[in-house]
This record gives C-alpha cells, structure tokens and sequence, in this order.
C-alpha cells in the first residue's frame, strides 16, 4: 500500500509481499490507531443505575497504550518488512526458498542442505513480561493493524499469509506445534494441509512441510505466545526451541516468542542463537513503578467515570490504586472497573447519595474480587521473583470478572426493584441484597427482627459501601457495646418410650447366648436361626 506523497525505500520497492501492507507509521500514528478508549457521554453518568453498570462494563476492552506498545509496533513493521526482503516472490530468491524446501521434504530432514544458497533478512526478538501487562492484548492490537491474508492474482495467484498466531504446546510437543500451524493455515485461506500431512507423517517428515508451506504462504511472522509453558516439559521443549530457531536461521521466517519470565531460562538456552535474536532488541515488560509513566496512565484511565459526582485524583488514591494493583495494567483497569460498580450499586438503597470513590472502598474491592491474584499480589510488593514464577497468567480472575459482567453488577446478587412494589411480588425473590444477608445472619443468632432491622439500617448509615463484612463488622461492635435481649426458641422435649425385644429377636438370643459363654454364632444356631452348612449337602 503505496502513496505518491510516501517515501519508498530501495530495499522494500517492487516486493510483493511488502507491496500490499499497510505505509509505515510515524509513532504518533501508531498511538492512534493502537487506542481503543471507551465511549463516553458527559449526559451518562447522570442515567439511571441499571445503565450505568453497563457504560462502566466498557472499561473492560478499553486498551490505553504507552511507549513500550508503540516501540513494540514500530519493531514488528521492520521484523516483517526485513524478512520479505529476502522472499520477493518476484525475484530468484523466492524460487530457491521453494527449491530449497522440496528437497529437504525429499531428504525428511529441515536440517539438509540446499544446493542452491539461499538468502536469509530474517530476524526475531522475544517478549516477556509478568502476568498482566498487557503483553499478549498489545501483540494482538499490533497485529490488528495488519491484513493476515492478502489475494495476489498478479502476477500468479497466491495468498499471502502476513501473521499467525499460535500458542506453544503445554507439553512442548513439536508435532502438536505443527499439526496445530496446519489447522490454523486450513481455517485462514480453506487449505487441507491436517488431512494431507497430519496424519501420516512423523514429527521428522512434519517440520519440512510446515516450513515449506510458510515458505510458499510468504508467511510474514510467526507469533508462538505462551512460551512458558515449555519450561515444564522434559523431553520435547529443546527440539521445538531448536525448529524455531531453523525458521528463523533456515527458512528466513520471524518468530516472536511471547511469555512471562518463566521463559527466560527456555530462551537464553536455546533462542539466543537465532539470528540477529536481539539486532531489534528483546523485550521485558515488568510492571509500572511508581512515577511519570504510572501517573499518566492512571489520570488517562481516571477520565472514565460514571459515577455521581465524579471524584478527583489525588495523592491518596494515586498511592491505593498503585498499592492494590503494583503497577499491574491489567490489574489496575479491573480494579477501577469494579470500584465504580461496587459504588453505583451500592447507592441503590440510598436515594442520590455520593457516589465517591474513596481509598476504603478501593482496598474493600480489592480484597474481595482479587482473592485469586492475593498470592501474586503480595509477591510483587515483596518482589520476590522466586514466587511470581509460579503464576504465568491472570485466567483465574478473568474468568472471574466475566462472571461478575454476566451478573451486570456484583458477584453478590442484588434486587433491581422493591419486590412490594412489583406487580409480581407474590414470586420469592431469586436472590437476597446485602442488607438482607446480614438480616439472615442475625436471625440465625437469635437477634430479634425488629432489632435487627435497626441495627442494619445503622450500619449502614455508617457505612454505605455496601461491604457485606464491614456492615456485619459495624452490626457487631453495636452488639457488644450493648448486646440486646435474644429471643430463644423453646425446644419442646420430646419422649421416647422404648419398648423391651421380643424373645425371637436377634439381639435377645445373642444376649442370652452370651451369659452362658457361647458366642454368637452357637446361640443363633442351637435357637434355629441359622443353618449348619453342611445339612445343604445331605443325601
């Protein structure tokens, strides 16, 4: 994709492969196109609740970019870009890749050498980082700006595969990793690479077909995410390491290895020898420190309030938010998310009252929705790297916060309207609010109703953030500072007349066996309840 105002440079001019893709990006470009902020309406803070739950539910695809994304983009524009320097695909070089794969197809080994050199602009450069910053959402924005399939009909007809994307398999298996590049190949452009080669072929026939197909594909970037979970595989995780490396020094495609430091040791021991593995430079995304980066961050994502009044940033919950999150962006949004939504529904009871956002309810939603990541957490502030080994991504509490955006609200349910007021109030309700958990409880402890109701309403006069603990614990303190009379329900004693065993009864015979020193068994027979064996086979 080309412009008579652009540039065109000597070593990209008259490649197909690079013909077609999208122009070359200033940074202040790419920052455009990688952001995707929530919509937001000055008028939708001021709509009814039950809306409003759903504006904040927004945050949760919003990508709000900083430096490390865009020099990530500007990095894969000239990983792809350099290595279809040496594919033009109207040049010589793109026959011999071709004449290159049919005869390591031949010889079944990626490791033949071809009689014909072939030229190699290939490169790579891996990304690692810890859970949740963001690593494998930015990739997939960058790839987003990207075409993956383009349809050449001139001056043959091909298509182009620009990116694919695949996750490392669990037990490092490299016949996993090929039949799933073929299942992705055949789902893309409508091929039958699994049926052709799948199923018959052994690992070592495998590899020179899927190379020869990115080769014939122009197979722009492979992107392997989740490379951690090689570290855990014994055997196979060296020998796929290994075929990455041949793509990138052999075949001419670029790999991007995607994981969390878990990976590392994976890496430097067998990656590192890729081609120019680090001429664009690694990168290792850790988490925000507190600082220029972190403020911006946190008072672009602040903007994005739905609650009444808004509530302004300072210093305290600049510090909370950092606090309860470390810096993790991941992390940080969910929590800004779920706060607005513990506020919002908790102002249901109360008729307009503020709905600020204060470093209380912060830490309150953070310990209750965060439980999962708590472990994570705590190593982070600890920096105990040892630990933040063990976690390799935040599924756990994604899964966690679908099932809370399921609900529309809170993970504990709660009535839109006064069930009185409803037409259908004859119908239970399905599930109880907060107050009437707490209202249960007291029951269950013998407090008196009428008591109970009065305590409650004073809890929550004292505190409104709807925390079902921090109101039990004000009901609580109210108790002990002067406990109320508790009506105990009377338990009516019940009598039971046991009758004395009939002389054939089982536990009689047995007794009475028993004081004159015969056992069980010789009582029950000489009483005829048992039969000796032998009798049943008598003449």
């Amino acid at each position: 994709m080309t412009t008579p105002d652009l540039p065109t440079l000597p070593e990209y001019e008259g490649n197909l492969w690079i013909s077609r893709l999208p122009p070359i990006k200033s940074q202040l470009e790419i920052y455009q196109e990688l952001r995707d902020a929530p919509y937001f309406n000055e008028k939708e803070p001021g709509y009814p609740r039950h809306y409003r739950k759903h504006c904040i539910a927004r945050l949760a695809n919003c990508f709000l970019p900083q430096a490390r994304q865009v020099i990530l983009a500007e990095r894969f524009s000239m990983l792809l870009r350099q290595g279809y320097v040496g594919r033009n695909p109207l040049t010589h070089d793109y026959l011999k890749h071709i004449y290159a794969g049919i005869e390591r197809i031949e010889r079944r080994s990626l490791d033949a050498a071809p009689k014909t050199p072939v030229k190699v602009t290939a490169s790579s450069f891996g990304l690692l980082g810890c859970p949740g910053v963001g690593k494998t959402v930015s990739v997939r924005r960058v790839l987003a700006q990207y075409p993956q399939t383009i349809q050449h009909d001139n001056p043959f007809s091909i298509t182009q595969i620009v990116w694919l994307r695949l996750e490392a398999p669990v037990l490092g298996s490299l016949r996993q990793l090929c039949i799933d590049f073929f299942h992705a190949v055949d789902e893309l452009i409508g091929t039958d690479y699994v049926k052709r080669y799948g199923k018959s072929k052994t690992t070592e026939q495998l590899t020179p077909y899927m190379a020869q197909v990115a080769n014939l594909h122009g197979l722009g970037v492979l992107v392997i995410d989740e490379i951690q979970h090689l570290r855990g595989a014994k055997v196979g995780a060296n020998t796929l390491m290994n075929f990455l490396v041949k793509l990138v020094n052999t075949i001419g495609v670029p790999v991007i290895p995607i994981g969390t430091f878990g990976a590392l040791p994976t890496l430097q021991g067998n990656f590192s020898t890729a081609r120019r593995s680090t001429g664009l430079g690694s990168q290792f995304w850790d988490r925000m420190v507190p600082g220029p980066e972190w403020d911006r961050f946190l008072s672009d994502l602040w903007k994005y309030q739905w609650t009444t009044p808004p509530t302004a940033l300072n210093g305290e919950l600049n510090a909370v938010m950092y606090d309860q999150s470390q810096g993790v962006v991941d992390l940080a949004v969910k929590l800004f998310m779920l706060a607005q939504m513990r506020v919002v529904d908790a102002n249901q009871s109360r008729k307009r009252q503020s709905e600020e956002l204060t470093p209380r309810l912060i830490r309150t939603v953070a310990r209750d929705e965060f439980q999962l990541v708590a472990p994570m957490i705590k190593a982070l502030r600890e920096n105990d790297n040892f630990e933040l080994n063990m976690y390799d991504d935040l599924r756990g509490l994604d899964a966690h916060i679908q099932s809370i955006l399921g609900g529309a609200s809170d993970p504990r349910p709660r009535l839109e309207i006064d069930p009185e007021a409803s037409p259908r109030s004859g119908q239970a309700p399905k599930s109880q609010s907060v107050t009437d958990a707490v209202l249960s409880a007291l029951k269950k402890i013998c407090v008196a109703e009428d008591i109970a109701q009065a305590l409650v309403n004073d809890a929550v006069a004292k505190d409104p953030s709807g925390d079902p603990l921090l109101l039990l614990e004000n009901v609580l303190t109210t108790l002990r500072s002067s406990p109320p009379k508790v009506s105990r329900p009377k338990v009516k004693a019940v009598s039971r007349k046991v009758e004395d065993p009939d002389d054939d009864d089982l536990r009689t015979i047995v007794k009475g066996g028993a004081e004159r020193g015969k056992c069980a068994y010789d009582a029950l027979k000489e009483a005829g309840v048992v039969r000796p064996p032998l009798l049943d086979f008598a003449g």
